[in-house]
């Protein structure tokens, strides 16, 4: 039987987890740079784990400053086939309240600016992933039931709009955003969906609502302590939902998104330069020769 494995990025209090086993800390270098931090690695239930703090330990990067593609390769060479991003976002809709978990199932891209690359591809080789459904659903169901075993408030699906950040939304923005029926806000997981699908990683997004953003007549405009507020409070039940995670992938068939990629790199073979090739093979180099 395949070896179960599980990468959590998120909040540094996650890996603080009764019951992890062989834990230690690994500092890892990529062909995309350093990713945020240490990552912290262990073994619960038998499925082996690591665990990165997406900010860094006490929140040093910014959305727009965060490594993804170093991230996402560092969960890779640890042998991650299984990854759950946990963030904060603002919820867009009433009956999504604070404290409540989403479990998302699409995203919208409103970012514009950042310094870091979206995609492994570029720079020596072109490829396209599908990603109609950017959240790998298997994984995302086991997500699902682990939250609401833990007793979250867990709802099924919705649509996450990743904004530029760091500043929150203008009220016209948040109102604009509302129209088109979006559920939640935030400003990372949609880096790491696509850089996930790409490294042929299944990821599914754990949404932590923690405001109402500014669209909401009768609830005060978001700001830092508020949300730092929910976020605290809910540290515990994130904890115990990455934990019946771990409980229910040891017990379900194995979950791979390999072989996602087999046809999606459009450059020749020959025509992919030594560089892009080393930086790629981890990720592809059993299609590319």
């Amino acid at each position: 039987m395949a070896e179960k494995t599980l990468g959590i990025i998120g909040g540094s209090g996650l890996y603080d987890l009764p019951g992890l086993e062989e834990r230690k800390e690994v500092v890892l270098e990529t062909p995309f740079g350093p990713p945020s931090d240490a990552l912290v690695t262990g073994t619960m239930h038998g499925v082996r784990m690591a665990f990165l703090p997406r900010h860094g330990r006490g929140h040093r990067l910014a959305p727009h400053e965060l490594p993804f593609r170093a991230n996402l390769h560092a969960m890779k060479q640890l042998g991650m086939g299984c990854v759950v991003g946990i963030s904060a976002v603002g919820s867009m809709k009433e009956h999504l309240l604070p404290g409540h978990f989403v479990l998302v199932d699409q995203f919208l891209d409103r970012t514009r600016g950042r310094t870091e690359e979206s995609t492994f591809f570029s720079d020596g080789c072109v490829a396209h992933a599908h990603f109609a459904d950017p959240v790998w659903e298997p994984l995302r169901q086991l997500a699902l039931g682990a939250a609401r075993k833990a007793g979250a408030t867990a709802h099924d699906g919705g649509t996450y709009l990743c904004m530029e950040g760091p500043l929150f939304s203008t009220r016209a923005e948040s109102r604009l955003y509302r129209s088109w029926g979006v559920d939640v806000i935030g400003m990372t997981n949609l880096q790491e969906a696509k850089l996930a699908r790409e490294a042929e990683i299944a990821y599914t997004t754990i949404a932590l609502v923690t405001d109402f953003d500014c669209w909401h007549d009768s609830e005060a405009d978001v700001d830092v302590s508020a949300v730092i507020a929910v976020v605290k409070k809910n540290v515990e039940l994130a904890r115990r939902v990455v934990v019946e995670l771990a409980t229910a992938l040891a017990a379900a068939p194995p979950i791979s998104a390999a072989g996602c990629m087999q046809h999606a790199v459009m450059t020749h073979k020959d025509a992919i330069s030594a560089d892009a090739r080393r930086r790629l093979q981890l990720l592809i180099g059993k299609y590319i020769g």
